[in-house]
């Protein structure tokens, strides 16, 4: 991670309003459809609801693509499901077309449902080599290190061949389906947006590749042909000398 990577900003709420401007600047330099796959959490939450409330009337929502990083297993209207959150606080406020809405059906069986969204991926995304090439993905990171649901237990997701695959959580066992390493590293810009002190350890980890590092999959994602961006608040890199 470089430094001119890493944006810091006073708090979470600054933090998401910054990204959100960034992301409807690149929106506004997109000369057709724009594909961003999001991410859950608490810090997407303020990032949702300042896009609803700062870009409610942008002429070019009809030209994003929303899609997910990663889908609990659960129906779309469980508290748990990242399209829920998303589509409760921002898709139902925004001129954005149902169509442009790429969700991963979290009800349906993991494994089929891991395949369906790779081909729709494929036939949405524009792609190298038979590698769709999003133009944005956000990440998070949770305390372990894991980003979207590939988690320190399953590393080889890094690496999988498929375009989505099905992850466990470490400790509930639950299921998610998942976009690969693969995926996350063809893309033009990833993003990682990441708030809070519980999050200073695994940051100056991997930062500084400190002893342990490797065993982090947040670690390991970084765009071969595009860009690579931390979005944080002063809490999340305590521990570093920026």
């Amino acid at each position: 991670m470089k430094k001119e990577q890493i944006k810091v900003f006073l708090s979470p709420e600054a933090t998401a309003k910054s990204f959100g401007d960034h992301l409807m600047t690149k929106l506004d330099e997109a000369e057709s459809d724009y594909h961003c796959s999001l991410s859950g959490g608490s810090t997407p939450k303020l990032l949702f609801n300042y896009l609803a409330d700062h870009y409610k009337e942008h002429p070019k929502w009809p030209f994003m693509h929303f899609y997910w990083g990663d889908e609990r297993c659960v129906p779309p209207e469980h508290a748990d499901s990242n399209f829920k959150m998303t589509n409760d606080l921002l898709l139902t406020k925004v001129a954005i077309p149902r169509e442009n809405i790429h969700r991963i059906k979290g009800e349906e069986d993991p494994d089929g449902e891991a395949v369906r969204y790779g081909k729709e991926i494929l036939r949405n995304v524009p792609k190298t080599s038979e590698i769709p090439v999003f133009d944005m993905i956000i990440l998070g990171m949770g305390d372990d290190g894991h980003t979207a649901s590939i988690f320190p237990h399953q590393m080889e997701l890094l690496t999988e061949d498929r375009l989505c695959a099905v992850a466990e959580h470490p400790t509930s066992g639950q299921q998610r389906v998942t976009l690969t390493g693969k995926v996350l590293n063809a893309a033009r810009e990833v993003v990682f947006l990441v708030t809070g002190a519980a999050k200073k350890e695994r940051i100056a980890e991997i930062y500084e590749k400190q002893l342990g590092w490797e065993q982090f999959p947040a670690a390991y994602i970084d765009p071969l042909n595009g860009q690579l961006f931390w979005f944080v608040d002063d809490a999340a890199v305590s521990k570093l000398s920026l």
